[in-house]
Formats: C-alpha cells, sequence, structure tokens
C-alpha cells in the first residue's frame, strides 16, 4: 500500500490500457478493500490478459468459466462479466473520442483537480463530477461505475490530487500541470 500510494495513486495517467486496468479494478475492489485488490493485481493483469480492451472485449463462456476458477482474483460473476462488457464498451468511447483519456479527462477539464484537504476526513466518497461521470458512463453501458468507484478512479488516476496538504505527495502533484491546473476549495 505504501509502495502503491508513494509511486502511482493520484499521478496523472493518460494511458489508455492503464486507465482501463484501473477501471477494471476499481470495480472489483466494490464491497473489498483497495489493499485485497491491490495484493491481486498481479494475478488480474495475467488473467486478464495485460487488460487489453481489445481481447477482453471478446472474451467467451469458457475464458469466463476460466476467470470464475482463477483464485488469484475476485471470483465475482457479475464483476468479471462487467469486465467484459466495460471493455467493448471502453472500445466504443475510444472510437468516440479517439481515446479514453481524451473522454474520461474532459470530466475535469484536462487537468487535474488539486484539492487542499488538511484531513483525510475531508475526503468525499463521491463529488458532483464523479456523479456526472458515473452517469455519463453508465449511460454508455458501462457496470461497475457507481459514483464512489469513479471518484476513486479518478483519484487513483491524477484526475483529483486528494493527498492532504501535509503529505510529501502533495506539493509534488499539485504543481503536475497539462494546459492549466485546477483548485478546488476545501470541504466545510
Amino acid at each position: 500500500m505504501q509502495r502503491y500510494h508513494d509511486a502511482e495513486w493520484g499521478v496523472p495517467l493518460h494511458d489508455d490500457r492503464r486507465l482501463f486496468e484501473l477501471l477494471i479494478l476499481e470495480g472489483a475492489q466494490a464491497g473489498l478493500s483497495w489493499s485485497t485488490i491491490l495484493k491481486k493485481r498481479e494475478a488480474y493483469r495475467k488473467a486478464f490478459d495485460g487488460f487489453d480492451p481489445s481481447i477482453v472485449a471478446v472474451y467467451g463462456k469458457t475464458k469466463i468459466r476460466s476467470l470464475l476458477a482463477n483464485s488469484g482474483i475476485v471470483r465475482n460473476r457479475l464483476k468479471i462479466e462487467s469486465a467484459v462488457s466495460n471493455a467493448a464498451a471502453f472500445i466504443e468511447v475510444s472510437r468516440e473520442f479517439g481515446s479514453f483519456d481524451a473522454y474520461i479527462w474532459q470530466f475535469v477539464g484536462g487537468e487535474p483537480v488539486v484539492n487542499r484537504r488538511r484531513r483525510m476526513k475531508q475526503v468525499p466518497p463521491r463529488t458532483a463530477i464523479s456523479d456526472a461521470l458515473s452517469r455519463d458512463l453508465k449511460q454508455r453501458g458501462f457496470r461497475f461505475a457507481g459514483s464512489t468507484i469513479c471518484y476513486a478512479f479518478m483519484q487513483a488516476t491524477g484526475m483529483v490530487n486528494d493527498h492532504v496538504a501535509g503529505c510529501f505527495r502533495y506539493p509534488a502533484l499539485a504543481g503536475v500541470r497539462g494546459h492549466g491546473i485546477r483548485h478546488d476549495v476545501p470541504l466545510p
């Protein structure tokens, strides 16, 4: 968990395959701890063909049965089937917008939202932006894409910097820029 926090969490991500990976892993995490999913991440990568959406989108019944028998991943039929249908939706969104990256980052104006929170208690489980993202993903056929899952995805991919202000990662990531940077006010 520490290595993930220190090196990955909150770093702006623009690689479509890694975005797909995190989208699937965040959905798999629903109802579980993130540490459980992190421990299974390598097994997920192997089981889901390196999270290549073009391969995952065409998984059939035999592959799904194989995944349900794989003790290295979360063996939940709905989560596994959603990964397959989400891969197909991911491909469609990528075609429409040129990339999933272009689609997803539009929700934050192309720039990380940098929050200024002093304590983890101030970090909400969802926001108006994650609500909008969730609604849009669901309209496009995505499953396991509720607002809380979307907000966790946004945090993981650096769309939102929710490192608390006293965290050593906060200043480094607060300075990450694209065309500009958004700073939102902290919650009361």
